[in-house]
């Protein structure tokens, strides 16, 4: 598999280095294809296909705003318990487009399905049909422009054409950055696991940079498993740990129309028959499922547009692990505590600015909140120990902060994170259409 060259240099990858991610192999029953459909006025790649060939199943979780995408509307419609195809665009969002954004995909679905019916004939010993119904689409990019149906429809064939049967690092890296808008690096994890006695592969995709806070999903996430596992069961495994993962990253407080995570299972694997999410043999699989979404969603994070800091947030002893949440997100969107961190400011009384207006109730002779290893206040106090020049020197060297707040009232802690808040950032979404 050859790399697009264009495309490292147009995705602003050079620094990037192959040991910089892991070593994503091949999945049985999934193959990969990566394109440039012409959709940027720059040559890179921007249409991905992920095909299976004997069809998989699948659960997705996709953005509560109240204006979605016509992408989401059309995998909301479909009622096949199998999918054939996975279908991703950059550039264009296709939200804010109406009836024909929604027909450019029903048109664009045809077209896959001819195609890939010939496929089967060509490669299978027993061929099947691909129906329209069988494929699922992800957009990303601009919202409200015109979706470019022809140019999509017109790539196709050769789409089809450069299907990959065997994966490698390299078609890994391809297709993450295919799907990339203004991230700056491709977002790639793994994790291997067992279900009984069964050895499987949890692997997955991510993009997102900016338009980044949660809400049921964010941003656009593909996990993939060769794990023979039901739709209800890969639902389940799914919400389950969307919570702590895309859900606990915010880059600027924005929810997008678009976002959306989906976990596919080709079923090559001939593990045991889970029913139940509590059954001891999927135990493992979960925890490596919640890994590998924890990865990506932390990656997206430490690529927010501008960014030069990643941040964690943590809030711990809380009543609820509602009110941890609402107190962690305060302080994660807060543009005054981003920004501080941005100059290498350790300003803490923006921390106290946003854990009051979280309007959760707190008894401040208990509060006490950490930056680092440094402690700052303690039951309510800043403590006399205290030295501000610690604290520069601490934010000045680290590119990774960490925000530690205990209430000291209860036992349920949220841990969320995001990114500073940089001249960069302006530039980029000043820019992002021009």
């Amino acid at each position: 598999m050859v790399i697009n060259i264009k495309n490292f240099i147009n995705s602003h990858v050079l620094k990037t280095k192959m040991n910089d991610f892991q070593d994503l192999e091949h999945i049985d029953g999934l193959s990969i294809s990566t394109i440039s459909a012409d959709l940027y006025d720059k040559t890179r790649d921007d249409l991905v296909m992920f095909y299976f060939r004997e069809g998989a199943n699948y659960a997705s979780v996709y953005t509560q705003s109240k204006i979605i995408s016509e992408n989401i509307k059309w995998n909301l419609s479909l009622r096949s318990k199998k999918i054939k195809s996975l279908i991703v665009n950059t550039r264009n969002a296709n939200a804010f487009t109406g009836q024909k954004g929604y027909q450019g995909l029903k048109e664009i679905a045809e077209e896959v399905s001819f195609q890939l019916s010939k496929k089967q004939i060509e490669d299978e010993d027993f061929p099947r049909k691909v129906l329209p119904s069988e494929i699922i689409f992800g957009c990303t990019g601009t919202i409200g422009e015109k979706y470019p149906t022809e140019k999509i429809k017109k790539h196709i064939p050769d789409l089809i054409n450069k299907i990959k049967y065997t994966q490698n690092k390299l078609v890994w890296i391809k297709a993450a950055m295919g799907i990339m808008t203004t991230d700056l690096k491709p977002k790639l994890a793994m994790e291997k696991c067992k279900i009984g006695n069964m050895k499987i592969k949890i692997y997955g995709i991510a993009k997102g940079s900016g338009m980044i806070f949660p809400n049921m999903a964010t941003t656009l996430g593909y996990i993939f498993t060769d794990a023979n596992l039901s739709n209800d069961i890969l639902k389940k495994l799914l919400k389950k740990n969307i919570g702590t993962t895309f859900n606990a990253i915010s880059c600027d407080g924005d929810t997008s129309t678009n976002d959306m995570v989906s976990i596919f299972s080709t079923g090559k694997i001939k593990n045991k028959n889970v029913i139940n999410i509590n059954d001891k043999n999927i135990k493992d699989f979960d925890v490596s499922l919640h890994s590998v979404l924890l990865s990506l969603a932390k990656r997206i994070a430490a690529d927010g547009e501008g960014a030069s800091k990643f941040i964690t947030v943590q809030v711990n002893t809380c009543k609820t692990q509602e009110d941890a949440k609402t107190i962690a997100f305060s302080i994660a969107n807060s543009s005054l505590v981003k920004t501080a961190i941005a100059g290498n400011d350790p300003n803490w009384g923006r921390i106290i600015m946003a854990i009051g207006k979280a309007n959760i109730d707190i008894k401040i002779n208990k509060l006490a909140i950490k930056l680092g290893p440094i402690k700052i206040v303690e039951k309510g106090q800043l403590l006399k120990s205290y030295l501000e020049d610690d604290a520069a020197v601490y934010m000045k060297e680290e590119e990774k902060i960490d925000i530690v707040v205990d209430l000291n009232i209860g036992k349920k802690n949220f841990t969320a994170y995001t990114m500073d808040l940089t001249k960069k950032y302006i530039e980029i979404n000043t820019d992002y259409r021009t």
